[in-house]
């Protein structure tokens, strides 16, 4: 039960923290694998990999990173058909992460807090609200405002409304960005995203702000834009330039390594998507040189099945993507014939051949200049935030050279995709159309982050249940974890009968009113036979 185990960290001003007794982290409030006498250096660093792992891993563990559809199963479906996201397996996104890393957080804000330390407890409040950011994303309203307050005698925490969710998140990166201004760097090389650098964190305060801010735009336009625009003119600005990407650095010691790299090490079941390969087709991408590999096999396309993409424009390679949710018999002949993930995220030996490299210390983005410069650029094309139609073109455009240089696509590759129709924006609703594709093509190694854009803009149109998937409607959340329904039933109860059935259809707040994006169109995520 989540509340046996941790205090909540919530909007500053609203809950108090800056009063909070360090000394009533009881035995029920403390995490046993992180105890509260372990050094403040030693807690953030171990928070911000196990956050990161946990968030940005999808394909290990609660493997929802089929759900953005830029990958596929090739030999073990159940979790490409969403058998493997329902209740019985969300325990890792939902009750963990609070008896965890957030436990620890918390303790590092205390402390930062305590001894009037913002270069402590605001990189703190950052990373705690990204990750309650993916929390609320994925599930919808969650424990918020009483969790972690068994020492208060609160043992069964209400669920928060995403909306007050949202509010909370706000104000806490709001302080943390002005706070930080000030701020010395007293994590230094305990902090594996920026180095304890204040100024860094800043920024990520800031576009961490604008990403939640685009959420709202289908139910709220009003507070969508106010807090776009406060994002934009906040305190140290925006990740703008892939110099200041927050990015976890994996050792790649094989101890800490990018999980990505360490599932590759002894799982080969994990393809391309043909939705990619069908985005980066349609564009002419060069990308696909680097998230996609030639299949150990050349093959023709297999008619519903795979999809082939030959690109010589800047590669004598062939690529071939899987059709998601295949059953097994169709899909695990396909093993040698479809590509694997990009070179880039592998480890070198593995125990089916060698593949890639240098991906064990492969770096993680939390947040990226091309995502930021995206949201900019709808927020531009839809005049909010302050921003102006005539600036979209320009956002879009260094928005996708950040995300290939992010990939080290060649300068050359880069000009002439820009100076292709691919690189201009398009006016009305076929330019946010392309902005959204874009964008899920830039959050290839976000997958809960790439699969909310999915939701909210309805783009790529072509990413949708496949054959057979236990659902023929794309899923819009993540159930609460079995054991929810014994520990605090009551809460999650009311959470339910507020938010709608506990199941896969169900939509979250933001989520409520799909027709009101420029970019949907009729029977968005729907299987279409």
């Amino acid at each position: 039960m989540i509340s046996r185990k941790l205090y909540f960290l919530g909007a500053i001003g609203a809950l108090g923290l800056a009063a909070c007794d360090n000394d009533k982290l009881t035995e029920v409030n403390q995490n046993p694998n992180s105890p509260t006498d372990a050094p403040t250096s030693t807690l953030f660093t171990s928070s911000a990999r196990l956050t990161a792992a946990r968030f940005l891993d999808g394909v290990g563990g609660t493997r929802y990173g089929f759900l953005a559809q830029h990958m596929a199963e090739v030999q073990y479906p159940e979790s490409d058909q969403y058998i493997r996201l329902r209740g019985n397996n969300a325990a890792g996104l939902f009750s963990t992460p609070y008896s965890s890393e957030l436990q620890d957080l918390q303790l590092v804000a205390q402390r930062g807090l305590a001894a009037n330390e913002a270069g402590t407890y605001g990189p703190a409040l950052i990373l705690q609200s990204w990750e309650f950011g993916y929390i609320t994303d994925t599930f919808g309203d969650v424990p918020y405002s009483q969790a972690f307050k068994a020492d208060s005698g609160i043992l069964s925490p209400a669920y928060d409304e995403q909306k007050a969710i949202y509010a909370g998140i706000f104000a806490n990166l709001d302080k943390a960005a002005k706070d930080l201004g000030a701020a010395s760097n007293t994590l230094g090389g305990s902090d594996p995203i920026y180095g304890g650098a204040p100024a860094k964190w800043q920024k990520f305060a800031n576009s961490l702000r604008a990403r939640h801010a685009l959420r709202l735009v289908n139910v709220d336009q009003a507070t969508a834009s106010a807090q776009l625009q406060a994002a934009f003119s906040g305190p140290g600005g925006l990740i703008t330039t892939n110099a200041d990407n927050a990015l976890i650095q994996w050792p790649g010691d094989g101890v800490y390594d990018n999980p990505w790299s360490n599932n590759f090490k002894t799982r080969d079941d994990h393809r391309v998507s043909d939705r990619l390969i069908n985005v980066l087709r349609e564009f002419n991408d060069p990308r696909i040189t680097v998230l996609a590999m030639a299949p150990d096999r050349d093959a023709e396309a297999v008619e519903g099945r795979t999809t082939k993409w030959c690109p010589t424009d800047f590669t004598t390679n062939c690529y071939i993507g899987l059709a998601n949710a295949l059953t097994h018999a169709q899909a695990s002949p396909l093993v040698p014939t479809t590509s694997r993930i990009g070179g880039i995220f592998y480890p070198g030996a593995t125990a089916y051949g060698n593949y890639g490299g240098g991906g064990s210390a492969y770096p993680s983005p939390l947040m990226t200049a091309a995502e930021v410069l995206f949201i900019q650029a709808e927020a531009a094309a839809r005049g909010l935030g302050g921003l102006t139609a005539g600036q979209a073109n320009g956002f879009y455009q260094a928005a996708i050279r950040a995300s290939m240089e992010q990939y080290g696509i060649p300068s050359a590759q880069i000009t002439a995709y820009l100076a292709s129709p691919a690189g201009t924006l398009a006016a009305g609703n076929a330019g946010l159309i392309q902005i959204a594709k874009q964008k899920w093509l830039a959050l290839f190694q976000d997958p809960l982050n790439a699969w909310a854009e999915v939701r909210r803009t309805c783009q790529p149109a072509t990413v949708e249940p496949g054959p057979a998937a236990a659902e023929a409607i794309l899923p819009r959340r993540l159930q609460y974890p079995t054991n929810e329904s014994a520990t605090n039933a009551e809460s999650r109860a009311e959470a339910v009968a507020r938010q709608g059935a506990d199941n896969l259809r169900t939509r979250i707040y933001w989520d409520k009113n799909p027709t009101a994006a420029p970019t949907y169109q009729a029977g968005c995520g729907d299987r279409a036979s």
